[in-house]
């Protein structure tokens, strides 16, 4: 198969790989600008970003918002033709300050999940930033559309996430134990048939993303048979050697079986995917009292949360016993490579890909 650019506004982007934001800390400049520089679209998530500031405990917003604009300017620099965008769960509490902040750093794009971006384009409103929703299924990519076509601004592009993926999952737990969702194929060419419509009567290109257990390019040429007019993959650019994770969080999914990677319940209120170790085996047992809050989620209370989710991410990409999200397929993953190594082998794959008839 002859590799498609991805075009999303006037960004031309020379291959259809978007890195999937992954926190915390987990892409950062360095994974994001090497991404950038093979000609995919390189992420930097900004879920607690600032967690290695100086007053991050005593003044976490402000440290955010410093280290954001301080790993945007990074990126932009490791890779000045690049393109570069930002992760920002809408689950956080301070989103709205860490998006005019990216704003601020002209970041080339906002991709926004865990809940409804509904109020995003009003956010970036007179700025040349695309935006693009994560959504799990048609039903809430239907009321993004019709959302956001009254704010007078349709979404640049649209992420379909299937129930593969690492980290947060916008599906029931239920659901996910039973297989009973939706496979990616099935809501992926759902999301295109809805789009469709918008494309034609605001004459807008709005290319579907297609997400979640993408591992390899026979899956990227898959999904692109089936009419996404790209992928985005987080898992697989863990264990490259430009991932800003320590590298025993990286040996975590090389090191990882089919049988270690569980759904865990997140305090995010969603089912979240994650690599089981010794941190999984505490939760299981009891809830973990929490030290210190961070006043990072909309929706948590310290005082019964099973656990703090932000601790436990800085200690997993710190190489402490902590949280480490992981998607289904991380398990596929068998050593670490450079990101250009990686971009080369998913090149040759796609190239090698045949239609099966």
């Amino acid at each position: 198969m002859k590799i498609p650019k991805l075009k999303i506004g006037d960004l031309d982007i020379k291959i259809p790989i978007i890195q999937g934001g992954m926190g915390i800390g987990v892409s950062k400049s360095s994974l994001a600008s090497a991404v950038a520089n093979e000609g995919g679209v390189g992420i930097i998530s900004g879920v607690q970003i600032g967690y290695l500031e100086p007053d991050f405990l005593t003044n976490t917003l402000e440290a955010n918002k410093r280290a954001l604009s301080k790993e945007i300017k990074k990126a932009k620099k490791l890779s000045p033709t690049g393109i570069i965008g930002v992760n920002l769960m809408v689950a956080m509490k301070n989103y709205k300050e860490l998006v005019k902040t990216a704003i601020k750093e002209k970041i080339d794009i906002i991709i926004s999940g865990a809940g409804l971006p509904i109020d995003l384009p009003k956010l970036v409103k007179e700025s040349t930033t695309k935006i693009i929703p994560i959504v799990s299924s048609g039903k809430a990519a239907r009321i993004i559309l019709k959302k956001w076509e009254k704010s007078n601004r349709l979404p640049d592009a649209i992420i379909v996430e299937g129930a593969k993926a690492g980290g947060h999952l916008g599906f029931k737990a239920k659901d996910l134990v039973d297989k009973t969702n939706e496979s990616l194929e099935e809501i992926v060419k759902d999301v295109i048939s809805l789009v469709k419509p918008y494309e034609k009567e605001y004459d807008k290109n709005i290319p579907v993303i297609a997400a979640g257990g993408i591992i390899d390019g026979n899956d990227i040429a898959k999904m692109l048979s089936i009419g996404a007019k790209g992928v985005q993959m987080g898992s697989r650019f863990v264990a490259t050697y430009e991932c800003d994770a320590s590298t025993s969080f990286k040996e975590a999914y090389i090191n990882s079986s089919q049988n270690d990677i569980c759904l865990i319940k997140s305090p995010v209120g969603l089912p979240g995917r994650a690599i089981k170790n010794s941190f999984i085996n505490k939760t299981e047992n009891g809830r973990i009292p929490v030290k210190k809050c961070f006043a990072c989620l909309s929706h948590c209370n310290p005082a019964d949360t099973p656990y703090c989710i932000s601790q436990a991410l800085i200690d997993s990409v710190q190489g402490e016993e902590g949280l480490i999200f992981a998607g289904e397929r991380a398990c596929e993953i068998h050593k670490i490579i450079s990101v250009n190594t990686l971009i080369n082998e998913l090149k040759q794959q796609i190239n090698d890909y045949e239609i099966l008839t």
